[in-house]
C-alpha cells in the first residue's frame, strides 16, 4: 500500500493541528485500557505525540512529534517533547520499557520500519491503538462519505496483515476492539457515531485528519437534508440505545522481552 510521504504528514497536521487540542480531548475509558496494555512499564515513548493526548501520569514519558504545530500546543507540565519521526526514532536502543502509538500509524511514511524502530527502542513491550477497515460497516462513510473508507483502506492494513507485520517485526500480538462510547469527549472520526450533528461543525471536522483529505460539502449537504427530513434517524434510530460501538479500533499489545534484537 502506498506510504503517506513525511513532508505531507507535517503539512497536514500543521494545518489541521492548530485546533487539536480543544476538540481531541482523552477519553478516560480509552485512556484506561491504554493505560491497562502498558502493564508495568515505568518509562514510556509516546511516537506521533501530538497535544499529548493519552500520556500516562505516574510514569517516565517521552514524547516525538514531527509537527511543530502540535508540539507547541502541548500543555504546560507535559512530557518533554522531541521532534522526530517514527521510523527514526531520536531515542538509544532499549532505553524505555515500552513504545506507545496511539491512532498515528497511518502517517508514517514506512509502517514496518516504524514498528521496527520500537522493537529497538523498548525493553518490554509496545503498544498501538489504530483502526482496521475489515470491520462492520459506518453509516458515516456508507452513507455519505465513501471517499474516506476507499483512501482509508489504501493507508491502514487489515487486521491479518497487521498481525501478521506485527509479529515479524516486535513480536507476540494481542489485539482487543475498542467500542467507542457514545459520548466519547476524543474527537476522533468515529466519535460522533450517535451524535451525527456534530460532524457538521467545521471546527470538529478540522481535528479529523480525513476529512482533510476530501471535498466534505457533497456528503455535508446530504447529511444536513437527512437530520433534517428524518431520514438519518429512520435509517440509524436503533444506534441511540446503544452505549458503546466498535467501529474498528483496536488496541494492540506486542511483548518484546526476550527477542534477539
Amino acid at each position: 500500500m502506498p506510504a503517506p510521504s513525511k513532508v505531507g504528514c507535517m503539512a497536514l497536521y500543521d494545518s489541521i493541528g492548530r485546533n487539536y487540542a480543544a476538540f481531541r480531548r482523552p477519553d478516560r475509558r480509552i485512556a484506561a485500557a491504554i493505560e491497562a496494555a502498558l502493564g508495568d512499564a515505568v518509562s514510556v515513548v509516546n511516537i506521533g505525540a501530538g497535544t499529548g493526548s493519552y500520556e500516562p501520569p505516574g510514569r517516565t514519558v517521552i514524547a516525538v512529534e514531527p509537527s511543530e504545530v502540535m508540539m507547541r500546543q502541548r500543555p504546560a507540565g507535559a512530557a518533554p517533547c522531541l521532534q522526530g519521526s517514527a521510523e527514526a526514532l531520536p531515542l538509544d536502543t532499549a532505553s524505555v520499557d515500552a513504545a506507545m502509538a496511539v491512532l498515528t500509524l497511518h502517517h508514517w511514511t514506512d509502517l514496518e520500519r516504524g514498528l521496527a524502530e520500537m522493537a529497538r527502542v523498548a525493553r518490554q513491550r509496545a503498544v498501538l491503538l489504530t483502526w482496521v477497515p475489515d470491520t462492520a460497516p459506518f453509516w458515516l462513510t456508507d452513507d455519505y462519505f465513501p471517499e474516506i473508507v476507499a483512501h482509508d483502506r489504501t493507508i491502514f492494513p487489515g487486521a491479518a496483515a497487521l498481525v501478521a507485520m506485527l509479529e515479524r517485526t516486535i513480536g507476540p500480538v494481542q489485539m482487543a476492539p475498542v467500542p467507542i462510547p457514545h459520548d466519547c469527549t476524543d474527537g476522533l472520526g468515529g466519535a460522533y457515531w450517535r451524535r451525527p450533528d456534530f460532524y457538521l461543525d467545521a471546527d470538529r471536522r478540522g481535528a479529523m485528519s480525513t476529512f482533510a483529505r476530501i471535498d466534505a460539502e457533497p456528503g455535508l449537504a446530504k447529511l444536513r437534508a437527512d437530520l433534517s427530513s428524518g431520514r438519518w434517524a429512520e435509517r440509524n434510530g436503533h444506534l441511540l440505545a446503544l452505549e458503546a460501538l466498535d467501529l474498528g479500533y483496536r488496541l494492540v499489545c506486542c511483548e518484546i522481552g526476550g527477542r534477539d534484537r
